[in-house]
């Protein structure tokens, strides 16, 4: 079967709300702190990272699930609008669409979600047909939709089966237990996988005691291992050479989304056949870009933006 889209992004979508900067600690007793700046924006790392790498030029379909509700039609709407394909995007009869949070302060934030649908998602809500029509399968916030991920291993084998790549990332674990028995039977079926520091140290186990030995660790089971580390870069490893680069220097006015945006701009760059080297390079140009705004697709650069942020950062090093 013809491949009709670059990318398939499974996983999660919802509204921001993102307020902040926060220069207190947060307080409760019915207290009302003020903010210079509030948004309601599209969230969630799938829906970002979709809508990044639509905007870095590739064709890209959507899968997940939202409720039917205005916070629902909320997604779809800027999904639509930011070139994505929502025709796989399913709607729930009776839970809500999850909602976010966002409290930020300095260069940290606070997360708070209502999962709503993000549980009730499950492996049969993706098409098998598009998974066979995609060059690309990507999969994010592993660990906050426990049904979709008992069923990923199926569903990226499906993929693979079709002549596809695939690509994870986990996001955070709430529960802070980080499910290695699963992830060890969905690892060997990932090409890629983006954590960022401190999930791939949470990933990797006790024994990893550097970014180098967790992605060592994390490349054992076959992906290559793709790390952000913020303003310090990023680490790239594929079980034999490690590779780095320091990113793109900016200075951040909201880094809500900049792992996701991190994401699309390396799956644009693989798509595209750049060598790794230099996808690194444009996947942390793409990071660092979507800084410039508050919300995390506001400021997702074009292809012709990052690729030229890029190579200052190449020339400059």
């Amino acid at each position: 079967m013809p491949h009709t889209f670059d990318l398939l992004v499974i996983g999660d979508a919802n509204p921001d709300v993102v307020l902040g900067p926060l220069h207190e600690p947060l307080a409760f007793g019915q207290r009302e702190q003020l903010v210079s700046t509030g948004m309601l924006t599209l969230g969630g790392s799938a829906a970002i990272t979709a809508c990044g790498a639509a905007r870095l030029g590739l064709s890209v379909a959507f899968a997940g699930r939202i409720g039917d509700d205005d916070a629902g039609r909320f997604v779809r709407a800027r999904l639509d609008a930011l070139g994505v394909d929502t025709e796989a995007l399913r709607v729930d009869p009776a839970l809500p669409t999850p909602l976010t949070a966002v409290i930020t302060r300095d260069d940290d934030r606070a997360i708070l979600t209502a999962s709503g649908t993000l549980g009730a998602t499950r492996p049969d809500d993706i098409p098998e047909d598009l998974l066979a029509r995609s060059r690309h399968v990507h999969a994010a916030s592993y660990f906050l939709m426990p049904e979709l991920a008992a069923g990923l291993p199926g569903l990226l084998e499906t993929a693979r089966a079709h002549g596809a790549t695939t690509s994870l990332d986990t996001n955070d674990d709430p529960d802070g237990q980080w499910d290695p028995a699963g992830l060890a039977t969905v690892l060997p079926l990932v090409d890629f996988l983006l954590p960022n520091a401190q999930e791939a140290l949470a990933l990797a186990g006790p024994s990893a005691v550097s970014l180098e030995s967790a992605a060592a660790r994390l490349a054992s089971y076959g992906p290559r291992v793709i790390v952000k580390n913020g303003g310090k870069g990023a680490l790239a490893y594929d079980g034999r050479t490690p590779l780095r680069t320091r990113g793109t220097p900016v200075r951040p006015l909201d880094t809500v989304g900049a792992g996701d945006s991190f994401n699309a701009g390396y799956l644009a760059a693989v798509l595209a056949g750049l060598p790794p080297e230099q996808a690194l390079e444009l996947a942390a140009a793409c990071g660092a870009l979507s800084t410039r705004a508050h919300g995390g697709t506001t400021a997702q650069p074009t292809w012709d933006e990052a690729l030229a942020a890029a190579t200052r950062n190449r020339e400059n090093q």
